[in-house]
């Protein structure tokens, strides 16, 4: 339960408790449980503070610095963190949807579990964040910065993903189904096994990340880098691929039955086993492609 002498501390207003506590440095304040929706703390210092379980719903904490803070298990439905620092702060299994977050530094902030559903993140830094598991359903983390976060097994449907950075980050068995990613980053990043059917990928920069077993079935890859990217045992099914660039790329096994690849970039790719049925490979580049048992529909080649 909060500390009674530290709830006292928060009545007195932001600017004596921001004074409180820097008279009070190694002091670490305990609001577990409190009941604080509504309040207008911007610009408040709860820097390694205690709020496990604590009701924050539409509670005003722009601008606050927050960093290393305990927030597990908490409601901030609706609560405003625009700009706050909330650096390798804890929000496991913490309520946060509809929350906005813009421009927040979440650097190595662990949220896993959490319900971010239609929050706002846009231009936030959530660079080594743990997001493993979160529920991410229609949120807008449009300019974000996601380099090396862990998204295994995160929810993004029709999340906006638009001009994000997911280079280096781990994506195994998430879900982006309908999410819309054009003109992201996703350098190197792991996406096995995740499900991106009908999802919007058109621009995206995608060298060298790991799409096996993925499914891609509907979705649109139009105009992206695709360059060494392991796409093996993926099922492609009516997937727009046309004027990607899969130079390199391992296709091993992969189902693209009826996709659209035309103008494609397919130079030393290798397809062996790959199912190419009713597949438009018009204009398609494939000097040293390795197509060893590959089926292809030689009426589109």
């Amino acid at each position: 339960m909060a500390n009674s002498e530290h709830l006292a501390q928060l009545d007195y207003g932001v600017a004596q408790w921001n004074e409180w506590r820097r008279r009070s440095p190694q002091l670490l304040p305990d609001l577990s449980y409190a009941k604080l929706s509504g309040k207008q703390f911007e610009g408040i210092n709860l820097k390694g503070a205690n709020l496990s379980s604590a009701t924050l719903y539409n509670t005003n904490l722009n601008g606050a610095c927050c960093d290393g803070a305990t927030f597990n298990d908490a409601n901030l439905t609706r609560a405003s963190l625009v700009n706050a620092t909330l650096k390798q702060a804890t929000f496991i299994n913490a309520i946060l949807s509809a929350a906005r977050l813009n421009g927040a530094n979440l650097c190595k902030t662990v949220f896993i579990g959490a319900d971010l559903r239609v929050a706002s993140l846009r231009r936030a830094d959530l660079s080594d964040a743990d997001l493993s598991a979160t529920d991410l359903r229609g949120a807008n983390l449009r300019d974000a910065d996601l380099d090396a976060a862990d998204l295994s097994r995160a929810n993004l449907s029709e999340a906006m993903l638009i001009a994000a950075n997911f280079s280096r980050a781990t994506l195994t068995r998430a879900n982006l189904d309908r999410a819309e990613c054009g003109q992201s980053t996703f350098y190197r990043a792991n996406l096995h096994a995740a499900s991106l059917t009908d999802a919007w990928f058109i621009g995206t920069y995608l060298y060298g990340a790991d799409l096996s077993q993925t499914t891609l079935s509907g979705a649109d890859f139009s105009w992206s880098n695709l360059s060494r990217v392991n796409l093996a045992n993926a099922t492609a099914h009516q997937t727009n691929l046309r004027g990607v660039n899969l130079s390199r790329a391992n296709l091993s096994d992969a189902n693209f039955t009826q996709a659209n690849l035309r103008g494609a970039n397919l130079s030393e790719a290798m397809l062996e086993g790959a199912i190419l049925s009713e597949a438009d490979l018009s204009d398609v580049k494939r000097d040293r492609a390795q197509f060893n048992g590959a089926i292809v529909s030689d009426d589109r080649v």
